[in-house]
């Protein structure tokens, strides 16, 4: 009945209540004070519900994983920050954290959702979602009547619209990036010509608006995957939400990561590469959020009573952040080993702004139980499986590993093949 008052608008918004004796309670013990601890994820979870609780385990163990890797980057940042051929050590060191990581977080995952009573959930008797639309039917699993929907439809509105669509936004994604390129081209010849300190600014122009325009991409795609994704008409939130990140997910990739990837291996460029990372995309990225995530921090503990209670709108982008910045920290952090330093520090004032948002800020959600972080694990094995072939490949780039095959390009290439 709620679905079908939703899906037709008569219902606008349904929400718990929070419990202010309870909710006090929580933020006493989560955010009242600084400290160096663990959260208390049980108490989260029994307030909030597991998947809110799973967000913040794992925003946690990630930002306790990234310590190793931001230990190792500030005295090789010393170091040898100006030889930019000495990152095998850090390469290597690179792909096994970037693979270790994450089969820790399996482990960690399931202990917390079997004292949940959650790790062998099931979603076969799951309800389809608000939006669904469809003719009446009969569903052969319950035996209720509900909207049926034909999935040969389903799926002709995604290999012959979406998919068509998503393909024309990443080519239109590279041919900005390659506008971009030639903008920073002309920059430096400008440079050259004049050496004036208006030429010396002009260096940063195209970096600016190459952030602006990936910024502006990013809202503009996500706003059309989310029309598309609810236009093809998914029975289940589940499928519905896997469909959307992966739209989301490929596009932010290429976005993010494609001007590193084609200074790297096209240009073959590691002090461009070096360059690029730190001045156009960690510095923007994990210092902005850092300074965001700062400001609500000061209004915390400067004592302001907020309490805005707007609609919570899930934990997708907060992932969507996560995934993109273990992008920056294991595909070319050994070349800008200060990436993982930057992550830290975002994270620590995310946990705790997070944690301010969602009990003062958010309306209490819905508790929605799961097993897992969903697709996001599988989104994020992905982007390891990545950061191991990347970072064999800048390890056999790397002058010290050539000078082991002065002879032979294939033998180094089977070599190399062969680590990964």
């Amino acid at each position: 009945l709620v679905r079908r008052l939703l899906t037709s608008g008569i219902l606008v918004q349904i929400f718990p209540l929070h419990d202010r004796g309870e909710l006090k309670k929580l933020r006493q013990s989560w955010y009242g004070r600084v400290k160096v601890g663990y959260q208390p994820l049980d108490e989260i979870r029994s307030y909030f519900g597991e998947t809110i609780a799973l967000y913040f385990g794992f925003l946690e163990y990630f930002t306790f994983a990234l310590i190793p890797m931001a230990v190792i980057g500030i005295p090789y940042y010393v170091f040898a920050w100006e030889d930019y051929d000495k990152y095998v050590m850090f390469a290597t060191f690179n792909l096994l954290w970037s693979t270790v990581i994450l089969e820790v977080w399996k482990r960690i995952c399931a202990i917390m959702t079997y004292r949940w009573g959650t790790l062998l959930m099931k979603r076969q008797f799951e309800e389809p979602r608000p939006g669904f639309h469809g003719v009446l039917g009969i569903n052969p699993v319950t035996g209720r009547e509900e909207p049926v929907y034909s999935s040969i439809k389903r799926q002709i509105r995604i290999y012959l619209v979406s998919l068509p669509f998503v393909c024309l936004c990443l080519y239109f994604s590279l041919y900005v990036m390659m506008i971009y390129f030639d903008l920073e081209q002309w920059a430096l010849d400008y440079h050259e010509e004049n050496e004036s300190n208006f030429s010396s600014l002009m260096l940063f122009v195209p970096s600016i608006i190459y952030a602006v325009v990936i910024e502006i991409m990013n809202r503009i795609y996500r706003y059309a995957a989310e029309f598309l994704t609810s236009w093809e008409n998914h029975r289940l939130e589940s499928s519905y939400q896997n469909h959307l990140i992966l739209k989301v997910l490929v596009f932010n990739f290429l976005n993010c990561f494609a001007s590193l990837f084609y200074i790297a291996f096209v240009l073959f460029d590691m002090k461009l590469l070096r360059q690029v990372s730190c001045k156009d995309v960690l510095r923007m990225k994990l210092g902005y959020n850092c300074i965001v995530n700062s400001v609500f921090l000061h209004v915390l503990f400067c004592g302001l009573k907020l309490f805005l209670f707007l609609l919570f709108q899930g934990t997708f982008d907060d992932y969507l952040e996560l995934f993109l910045q273990f992008g920056y920290v294991s595909l070319f952090s050994c070349v800008y080993p200060l990436a993982a330093v930057f992550a830290v520090l975002n994270n620590i004032t995310e946990i705790y702004s997070d944690a301010l948002k969602m009990c003062r800020v958010y309306k209490r959600p819905f508790a929605e139980p799961t097993a897992n972080i969903g697709v996001w694990q599988l989104a994020f094995e992905t982007m390891s499986v990545i950061s191991v072939v990347t970072n064999c490949i800048l390890i056999g780039m790397s002058p010290q590993v050539n000078a082991l095959f002065p002879d032979s390009k294939t033998d180094l290439i089977l070599t190399v093949a062969l680590v990964e």
